[in-house]
């Protein structure tokens, strides 16, 4: 069989299911499709074009010599290419999406709905802001609805991401800093747990990174917080509930820590969905926080965007927020780009527009459905499912940090397996084969071999069950006295792809077919 650089069959492999070999490599209705590039069908089209001269004088040598490679597809190949290719991802839609940190959770139909409005899905960034005075409008209701939330006096909308909000918010940190000619604060301290995006955003802004220890029940280690602090330290970068899924008991205590340092507090906000209508941030001291929407108010996660990150500050840090500004009077809503005053020392703006429109309008539409009574019962559900979760699991698959509730993620470690012969992938492995996207595997790195499992608050208890049931049964087998594992240890069995030669594929990579 021919291999490419990943480690992936660059053709389909016939194999047997359950005694009986399909001919195609499909499973029932679920079609076998080849890469695109496979197709080799180089002389048909489904379009049709005149034979044209173009005079390449201006192209610099630029001038494609070679067919690109593609074969021509009528539509409806095209079509079925795309729809059977989509097949064999896992989705929201389809089932649990178990990632710890990530809150794959539902996105309610309504938010797609009013996204689509016209008057809003239709405007454009370079239209007379005359004739947006809604959208406008409605970007100002959606940072009363956060600044209410998190108890902060202002919020920047325009960051696209939950890094770009820790871009804003250290941005922010660093224009205060200078502006009170305390520019020589060049460290950022970050906990051992945190995020990787956290020391790797403070190293682009130019900031060192000091590492804080942890406690043995996966907090922050106060003692060593207060040995690391010195008059250049600029800000700590936290998140809470932190990545172990564990509420820091000590955070005003840490807050009052660091300001009495001349430092700022950072919180990564990535979280918030465990604690949202229950805890403001701003009452525990917190500076500057971003806040996902697409993790706590639904809008879609991931695949390179759109996204949105809105950062919300404190009194000592407002005036530093990126531009533009929403500001209304007595002709309407404006978008102010300079400030005056002593907003005039902000740093700039964060992109060339406003932000990302449609997800402004998804998350207001999540937070107006569900009110402040539903926005904290989100907050409950979503820590109720992941104890509920860990309460179901913990006699079969060990728990770092037995001690008391998790928040909205339950974290296991791989303890249970030593002697088995199966690892945390193999194991995540053979939840495909049971229908499930694999829960995030070793991390946080502080826990060896983790499984980190969020259910989300928008998962019933049916779904938990059958989810539960099914991750029983997989350790149940995995701790089985057997010199057999290729259940685990040659898992997905089933997927149309299977095991991949991971390492060599994040080594070896093939961009170009």
């Amino acid at each position: 069989m021919s291999m490419n650089r990943t480690g992936r069959p660059t053709a389909p492999v016939v194999t047997a299911h359950e005694g009986f070999a399909s001919l195609t490599d499909g499973r029932g209705l679920l079609q076998s499709e080849r890469l695109i590039f496979e197709k080799k069908d180089y002389t048909r089209t489904g379009v049709d074009f005149a034979d044209i001269e173009i005079a390449a004088d201006d192209l610099s040598g630029l001038l494609r010599e070679e067919d690109m490679g593609l074969p021509g597809l009528t539509e409806p190949e095209a079509i079925r290419h795309y729809v059977r290719l989509s097949q064999y991802n896992h989705a929201i839609d389809l089932a649990l999406y178990p990632l710890g940190s990530c809150t794959m959770k539902h996105n309610p139909r309504l938010n797609e709905k009013m996204a689509r409005l016209t008057g809003l899905g239709d405007i454009h960034p370079l239209q007379p802001v005359s004739t947006v005075q809604g959208a406008i409008q409605l970007m100002d209701v959606l940072a009363r609805w956060l600044k209410t939330l998190t108890g902060m006096p202002a919020v920047a909308l325009s960051p696209k991401a939950g890094a770009h909000g820790e871009l804003c918010g250290l941005l922010a940190i660093k224009a205060a800093h200078e502006a009170s000619g305390q520019g020589h604060r060049r460290t950022v301290l970050v906990p051992k747990s945190a995020h990787g995006t956290n020391p790797a955003t403070a190293a682009f802004v130019g900031y060192s990174v000091r590492e804080i220890g942890q406690t043995a029940d996966g907090r922050v280690d106060i003692a060593d917080l207060k040995a690391r602090l010195s008059d250049d330290v600029a800000a700590i970068m936290l998140t809470n509930p932190n990545t172990c899924g564990l509420f820091e008991r000590d955070i005003i205590a840490i807050a009052d820590i660091i300001h009495a340092a001349g430092g700022y507090f950072y919180c990564d906000g990535a979280n918030f969905n465990a604690i949202v209508g229950r805890v403001r941030p701003g009452d525990l001291g917190v500076d500057a926080m971003h806040i996902n929407l697409h993790k706590t108010f639904s809008t879609p996660h991931g695949g390179g965007g759109p996204g949105a990150g809105p950062v919300v500050l404190s009194e000592a840090l407002a005036a530093f927020a990126p531009a533009p500004w929403v500001v209304s009077g007595a002709d309407g809503f404006d978008l102010l780009e300079h400030g005056e005053g002593e907003s005039a020392a902000n740093f700039g703006r964060m992109c060339a527009f406003h932000g990302q429109m449609g997800m402004y309008i998804r998350a207001l539409t999540y937070m107006l459905s569900h009110g402040a009574d539903g926005l904290r019962q989100v907050s409950g559900d979503a820590v109720l499912n992941a104890n509920y979760i860990k309460a179901s699991l913990s006699d079969l698959m060990s728990v770092p940090f037995p001690d008391g509730p998790c928040m909205h993620e339950a974290l296991f470690d791989d303890k249970w397996l030593e002697g088995t012969g199966v690892t945390t992938l193999d194991f995540a492995k053979a939840m495909i084969d049971e229908g499930f996207h694999p829960m995030t595997m070793y991390f946080p790195l502080v826990v060896h071999g983790a499984m980190l499992i969020e259910p989300t608050e928008t998962e019933s208890k049916t779904e938990l069950d059958r989810f539960i049931t099914a991750l029983r049964a997989l350790a149940e087998d995995a701790v089985k006295p057997s010199n057999d594992k290729t259940r685990f240890t040659a898992a997905p069995h089933l997927a149309p792809t299977k095991r991949l030669d991971e390492t060599r594929a994040a080594r070896f990579p093939r961009l170009v077919w």
